[in-house]
């Protein structure tokens, strides 16, 4: 008889049991943010072709869908404003009124005391030019005039209950600039995540859509370049220092390793984006029946949780709450 091997990892995969117990990785629905989107004007919920199951709310739709969010444990919601009409300066982003700021009111009202929401802080959906900022005489998006829009957003986000300001728009000292005008005026106690490691990826395709953007050109020239690592963890490490109470990693499945080699240093909270081109990607090949749409939707989170995400930002996160409650 040949002797057999005496190390056998197979041991520990014998069982569901045994899976469960050694099992490196875990989600918790606590750990997940769910990114929505209120677009004014809607009586009623209407679906974004491009990402099956997800929709543009009402304020109506947005109030009941963040209810059963906090009712399936998940840890925040992201709101997306889409308003009906933009401008250069994208003016809709600082009115106490605006799409935005009128929907933060009313999910702070429904859930605030459950969840933490959460708001989006950039103007792309409020300028007819799509851009993160604010343009020059030359048509380039101008760093420091986008700056003082920044603070006028995070004033108004703020007071309109915000618990955490998503700064995405990838503007160098935005950290710095909005954590100064919050702290000018009272408002210490909210918090500020940066974008930090925010690439310049063909995987936004369908949130672009999503936010009705009407982007002229593109954002290079402020986003990252996708072959760069270590310029990521240049990002991440000038956000902490200027101020961010989280730091984001966008988009994820991509970036796993500037997104580990985030977790390994950052002295904050490193979350990851599951991007909108992620999500659709996955629902086509199950669609197609070329994937278990269940099994791939676990995966591919967890994924990203290995990776080193304390919490991920993911469509899904309602429906894998569920399932990892049942």
């Amino acid at each position: 008889m040949i002797d057999g091997p005496r190390d056998r990892p197979r041991r520990l995969r014998r069982t569901p049991a045994l899976r469960r117990l050694v099992a490196e990785t875990r989600i918790h629905p606590a750990e997940l943010i769910l990114p929505m989107f209120v677009r004014e004007g809607l009586r009623s919920p209407e679906p974004i072709a491009s990402m099956p199951g997800v929709s543009h709310h009402s304020i109506d739709s947005l109030r009941r869908a963040v209810v059963e969010a906090a009712e399936a444990g998940i840890g925040g919601v992201m709101l997306f404003g889409i308003p009906t009409s933009k401008d250069a300066i994208g003016s809709g982003a600082t009115d106490e009124n605006g799409i935005l700021n009128t929907a933060t009111r009313a999910v702070v009202a429904e859930v605030g005391e459950s969840i933490v929401v959460q708001t989006d802080l950039c103007l792309d959906e409020f300028t007819d030019h799509g851009h993160c900022g604010v343009l020059d005489a030359s048509g380039n998006v101008d760093n420091d005039a986008s700056l003082e829009r920044y603070r006028d957003m995070a004033i108004a986000q703020a007071n309109a209950g915000s618990h955490l300001l998503g700064l995405s728009g990838m503007m160098d000292g935005q950290v710095a600039v909005v954590r100064d005008a919050l702290d000018e005026n009272g408002l210490i106690d909210t918090a500020i995540l940066g974008y930090a490691a925010k690439y310049a990826s063909a995987f936004y395709g369908p949130f672009r859509e999503a936010v009705q953007s009407s982007l002229q050109g593109d954002r290079r020239s402020y986003q990252l370049d996708p072959a760069n690592r270590r310029e990521g963890m240049r990002e991440i490490l000038t956000d902490v220092d200027e101020g961010a109470d989280v730091v984001m990693v966008k988009p994820a499945m991509s970036y796993l390793d500037v997104l580990a080699d985030a977790a390994a240093a950052s002295p904050v909270p490193v979350w990851a984006y599951q991007v909108s081109g992620e999500y659709s990607m996955i629902e086509a090949a199950a669609a197609n029946g070329w994937i278990d749409r269940r099994r791939a939707i676990e995966e591919s989170v967890l994924s990203i949780r290995r990776a080193g995400a304390d919490a991920v930002l993911t469509y899904w996160a309602v429906e894998l709450a569920r399932w990892l409650r049942s």
